[in-house]
């Protein structure tokens, strides 16, 4: 597989234990879930029918996250599951158009993420991403190094709501689950989170993860 490597969790920060760390989610709590036009621009790019495009999207979607398979290699086993090939060309348009998709951000959320660490509270990141959409939100957007630790799926061999996931952010960070309060939009992350004794926080809305933060405005 030409993946990148699972990271190694780096040292704890020294600062990290002076504070509870937010460990936020990255899609449907800063980036938003995929777009309506980029969605009906990837099963057109697809063609055939569209259920069974979506269906074999996300079946397939697991391995590709966790970094087990390349972009170029999860598109090919999408077109074997439909029974069809797509070309190299086709391939490379349907990473652009996959990327696309998902390259929206809450410009609030991103507000938030800056308004902690500029206090000083501890800021982290847990998202199920594959390596082409890590490498381009790196690329895109500065403030992901507001995080002191970002655990991007593809490169730490976990995917949430797996247990390891998890496990690999607190050895990252060098804390105990107490210390960490997670923020995510799935409750089935969430209660994988606090199986593990993290505090969880079921995102619907930057008002009320404030509120729960103790943040004014």
């Amino acid at each position: 597989m030409n993946h990148p490597p699972a990271a190694a969790p780096p040292g704890p920060h020294p600062a990290a234990a002076d504070h509870d760390i937010v460990l936020f989610d990255m899609f449907g709590v800063i980036a938003r879930h995929q777009s309506e036009d980029g969605k009906d621009r990837l099963a057109a790019l697809a063609g055939g029918s569209a259920p069974a495009f979506w269906d074999a999207y996300w079946t397939l979607r697991p391995p590709y996250d966790r970094g087990d398979v390349t972009g170029p290699a999860y598109w090919r086993q999408v077109a074997d599951t439909l029974g069809t090939d797509f070309t190299p060309a086709q391939v490379a348009r349907l990473v652009e158009a996959d990327l696309d998709s998902w390259s929206a951000v809450d410009a609030s959320m991103v507000d938030l993420v800056e308004e902690l660490a500029a206090a000083g509270r501890p800021v982290a990141l847990l998202s199920n991403i594959p390596e082409e959409l890590a490498a381009s939100y790196e690329e895109r957007y500065a403030w992901l190094k507001r995080f002191r630790v970002c655990a991007f799926s593809c490169r730490i061999g976990h995917a949430k709501p797996e247990p390891g996931a998890y496990r690999w952010c607190l050895d990252a960070l060098g804390v105990t689950p107490e210390r960490v309060l997670f923020v995510d939009d799935r409750d089935e992350n969430i209660r994988a989170a606090e199986a593990l004794g993290v505090r969880g926080h079921l995102f619907t809305g930057p008002a009320r993860l404030r509120e729960a933060l103790g943040l004014s405005g």
